[in-house]
């Protein structure tokens, strides 16, 4: 034997063995995982052992719904760009936590999801609770493996750690055999290494100078994946050096100070008709920075042409599989925001962009008039509500929700001036408002935290109360209450006027049900009572929750139940 080879033998003799799941632990702690949310199985016990050493840097949370922690895990990546961690049993603990995992796909948010699987010797025999995660995640994640060699362990966590960062970041699944994690081997640790960023070529943005000095009524819409609050000041900056006019992306609305003189508003969900109508008619260069236009963005895909849009359309993204997907870009730059933005700010304006200041004050201006609140029905109206909200609260207070009517209320009347103010899933995911708000919480103790939820959204995911009460995550929720699913409602009167099926609810008292957890709350049933209500909200001790009853014609701040129904009885009788 050479003496090169004597020595590596040896050296590698001098390795403690390890359990599976202790390597495992060990590889979380050094790429720096802080916190990991789970419901506890049997089928990953190896897991939780070797987390039990690492009390003191990973915090291991303990939900009530294998959904709550693969959201709170979502809601982890978004605030802080690290993959957010979830560890759940397998079959149905997989099957509920789909839901979290769906969400951070669609909304391109690092993930790492970790499912206990049944040993090896079991496997493809339908043994209890098997499933095969390649078929059933391989839709929903960037990649999915299972780590079979227990001594493999650091070289499937790094690259999956650098999956579920690179490119268009996403969730990354490793299936972990029970008895995988209770072997015991020699493996070296792994190295955390930076990630490589793709940024702008210099011709690019040549290119880009000419395309802005040609313009007439240019807009950068800013979105997506990979941004922090630095870049967000990149993006004001490159937005004063070109006086242009920024929209933001669906639930994208804090990647932007909405109170800038340069901001027009939000590009999603019930978007000022007057902002809709520019982009579709006036336009003539649209910038997107980091959205990939999904169907919220897009208006169901009618906001652009396609294959061809409208204007001349530069797309700035990360991943290079969006660019030209649903629309032909004439200019594609495969980039971070943050790099793009950084070789933007040295491109010299053109004579150009004082041309554009009286077309942007007026968008401005339209946009700060859709902020005023509508008359609606009934004794509570939410745009006073959500106003009264930005008026009080700290800026950097964080508001989540999930999914309804709603949230139009939230979206449109509530201005966002600090970055990662707005948890909120692109995947229009219900139940997401609470576990999200919870982790926010949980990641930044000193900052003010409103979860928002509709009474259908409220009930998927309650039962996290129980784990806000556990881990001290003292949120101030809201409950909209109008005893139906308000958005399918309003679908089936458009479509079936009349005809009202499976939309109807009978709720619980809120107020109690929060109590039951040890959290305090009231009901609010007039505009006027919600400021006392919330500034007890806020001086209460162990979170609080404010049931707002509206009433059921209230759809959206445009429309009534009743004009939703008569909406669809003359589209009948055409």
């Amino acid at each position: 034997m050479s003496k090169a080879l004597e020595t590596k033998t040896s050296d590698r003799r001098e390795v403690p063995l390890r359990a599976g799941g202790q390597i495992l632990a060990d590889q979380l702690a050094l790429l720096g995982a802080d916190k990991i949310f789970c419901v506890p199985g049997e089928s990953f016990l190896g897991l939780l052992e070797g987390l039990y050493a690492h009390q003191n840097d990973i915090q291991v949370i303990s939900c009530r719904h294998e959904s709550g922690a693969a959201n709170m895990a979502d809601a982890y990546g978004k605030m802080t760009g690290k993959p957010g961690i979830v560890a759940v049993t397998r079959g149905p603990g997989a099957t509920n936590a789909s839901n979290g995992v769906h969400t951070a796909y669609q909304d391109s948010t690092p993930m790492i999801v970790l499912i206990g699987q049944v040993g090896r010797q079991m496997v493809d025999r339908e043994a209890f609770q098997e499933m095969d995660y390649r078929r059933m995640f391989g839709e929903m994640a960037k990649w999915v493996a299972q780590i079979d060699d227990a001594s493999r362990i650091p070289e499937y966590l790094s690259r999956a750690w650098k999956v579920a960062l690179s490119g268009r970041p996403g969730p990354a699944v490793l299936a972990l055999p029970e008895d995988m994690l209770t072997d015991e081997v020699v493996s070296a640790d792994l190295k955390p290494t930076p990630l490589p960023k793709a940024a702008p070529q210099p011709s690019a943005m040549v290119e880009l100078a000419q395309m802005l000095n040609a313009a007439e009524k240019p807009l950068l819409v800013v979105g997506g994946p990979g941004w922090n609050e630095a870049c967000c000041k990149k993006a004001v900056a490159v937005s004063e050096k070109f006086g242009l006019p920024v929209a933001t992306s669906f639930r994208c609305q804090d990647y932007f100070d909405n109170s800038h003189e340069n901001y027009v508003g939000v590009i999603g969900i019930a978007p000022s008709p007057k902002l809709r109508k520019r982009v579709m008619e006036e336009v003539d260069l649209m910038i997107a920075v980091g959205p990939r236009f999904g169907e919220m963005t897009t208006q169901g895909y009618t906001l652009l042409d396609i294959p061809t849009p409208q204007m001349k359309l530069v797309h700035v993204h990360p991943g290079a599989e969006e660019l030209g997907q649903v629309y032909a870009p004439d200019l594609s730059i495969v980039s971070s925001p943050e790099a793009f933005l950084d070789a933007a700010l040295q491109v010299e304006p053109s004579d150009n962009s004082h041309k554009w200041k009286d077309w942007r004050s007026v968008q401005n201006a339209d946009y700060k008039a859709f902020l005023e609140p509508t008359e609606v029905p009934g004794d509570v109206n939410m745009s006073e509500v959500i106003k009264h909200i930005t008026n009080t609260m700290p800026s950097d207070t964080i508001i989540s929700n999930g999914a309804g009517n709603y949230t139009v209320w939230v979206h449109r009347f509530h201005k966002h001036t600090d970055y990662r103010t707005q948890l909120a899933p692109t995947s229009g995911s219900m139940g997401y408002s609470q576990p999200a708000a919870i982790a926010a919480k949980l990641i930044d103790p000193s900052r003010e935290v409103i979860s928002l939820a509709g009474d259908g959204c409220f009930m998927m995911a309650g039962q996290e109360l129980a784990t806000a009460k556990q881990y001290g995550a003292d949120v101030i929720y809201i409950v909209v209450n109008n005893g139906m699913f308000g958005t399918i409602r309003m679908h089936q009167e458009r479509n079936h006027p009349g005809h009202v099926i499976a939309t109807e609810l009978v709720n619980p008292d809120f107020v109690t049900f929060a109590k039951a957890f040890g959290i305090d709350g009231e009901r609010v049933d007039r505009t006027d009572a919600f400021p006392k209500a919330l500034e007890r909200a806020r001086n209460a001790k162990g979170g609080y929750l404010i049931e707002i009853v509206v009433d059921a014609e209230a759809l959206t701040p445009n429309q009534s139940l009743t004009a939703a129904r008569e909406q669809g009885e003359a589209a009948l009788a055409r």
